[in-house]
């Protein structure tokens, strides 16, 4: 390949630039059917020193995808409560959601053992394969018209617990950065961060049994919020309150070494429409995903495609087993806990296949642990081209499996 001179843009130009191809390949996509952020990967991997050289991932543009991958949690987060996460775990539907967690993560770490990785990128190979992407699993289902089907609620109900449990994972991981690497100290600083984790559930707990207490007295927060609004005369006051609700978490995460995702995704699962009503839960949600998916999204997914090296990949078979396993474990683990809870043949192959897409949370995921130092360039490389992979093939394996099982 070609080294092509480096040539900076001014930030604003570059801005622009990355916004407007991001969009225009984002928009590309969604016509066909695909996710949007696959095409804004495809543009920073057009702008950046893959191809073009001529945009680069600067500290202006971190911040910026912070604040992406933030709306974008929030997102995710709104999409559940906790009575889908205490679903989850009842009678059967907790076997589905181990198997098709613990047989991915384990045959990710095996892998990366296989391949002479050390400790950590293996633990984040196998936490890339494990998670699902529940926007795009819902996404995916929306458009199939399989959203509310028996099948569609168990592949909802089954990626909540597994992007509950892998972001919980990433917040220890996360917590270990720093330390000295041998036995004694990875054990200590896992008890330690566990203590931290369990004490923050707790909170989020208490909080949400608070939460269910005020909602017995119909619409009385609703009502208290509605009056606060008349009070207030700033503008999208609503929009601050509920931002301020969920920065708190963030914040209390932060101070205790975990991430701020961890408490962005717990907070924003606390809002409901039972809580706060379904016109203001409505309202918010529309205000954040117009920011996130109108500017932020777009930047960070154009982000990882500025950072993705494809000319860093020099061990091929690691990729292609990446992908595979991938595949095959997520597939494996769906099917098997959905034969356990009583699930046909095909029902148990299309919610394995609803299961596969990475999309959005693992690459949230491989781009922290990129920041952080975790993994090198060839491993998140690879970690993006397994979550592109994996997106584009879900909406026409489901198709073909829903299609079977309607026969």
């Amino acid at each position: 390949m070609i080294d092509l001179p480096k040539f900076e843009l001014p930030f604003f130009a570059a801005l622009l630039l990355l916004l407007v191809l991001a969009r225009f390949f984002g928009e590309l996509f969604e016509r066909m059917k695909q996710p949007a952020m696959i095409g804004e990967i495809i543009a920073g991997i057009i702008l950046g020193p893959t191809l073009l050289n001529f945009i680069h991932r600067t500290e202006e543009l971190k911040v910026i995808s912070d604040l992406g991958v933030f709306l974008l949690v929030i997102l995710a987060g709104l999409e559940i409560n906790f009575d889908d996460i205490l679903k989850s775990m009842k009678g059967r539907n907790i076997v589905i959601s181990l198997l098709a967690f613990i047989l991915p993560i384990l045959s990710g770490f095996m892998v990366g053992k296989l391949f002479g990785q050390n400790v950590m990128t293996t633990v984040f190979i196998g936490l890339c394969v494990a998670i699902t992407a529940l926007p795009v699993s819902i996404r995916i289902l929306m458009d199939l018209g399989k959203l509310n089907t028996e099948v569609g609620q168990k592949i909802i109900s089954v990626a909540i617990f597994d992007d509950v449990l892998a972001l919980t994972i990433l917040g220890i991981l996360l917590d270990m950065n720093h330390i000295d690497k041998s036995f004694s100290a990875i054990t200590t600083a896992t008890i330690f961060t566990g203590i931290k984790l369990i004490a923050f559930i707790l909170v989020v707990y208490i909080s949400y049994r608070v939460i269910q207490h005020f909602t017995q007295k119909e619409d009385f927060v609703e009502n208290q919020i509605d009056r606060l609004l008349g009070v207030l005369k700033g503008k999208e006051s609503l929009f601050a309150i509920l931002f301020m609700f969920i920065l708190l978490f963030a914040t209390m995460t932060e101070s205790i070494g975990l991430h701020f995702i961890i408490g962005s995704f717990f907070a924003s699962m606390l809002l409901s429409k039972k809580l706060i009503g379904a016109k203001n839960i409505d309202l918010f949600h529309k205000t954040t995903s117009s920011m996130a998916m109108g500017f932020l999204a777009p930047i960070f997914f154009a982000g990882i495609g500025l950072e993705f090296k494809f000319s860093a990949i020099n061990n091929y078979g690691l990729l292609i087993a990446i992908i595979l396993v991938s595949f095959l474990s997520k597939i494996l683990g769906g099917y098997i806990g959905g034969r356990f809870a009583n699930m046909g043949h095909r029902q148990s192959m299309t919610l394995a296949y609803g299961l596969n897409a990475r999309g959005i949370m693992e690459l949230v995921i491989a781009n922290i642990a990129f920041r952080e130092g975790f993994i090198n360039v060839e491993i998140f490389s690879m970690l993006v081209i397994m979550g592109l992979v994996t997106t584009l093939s879900t909406p026409f394996l489901l198709k073909q499996s829903f299609h079977r099982l309607k026969a």
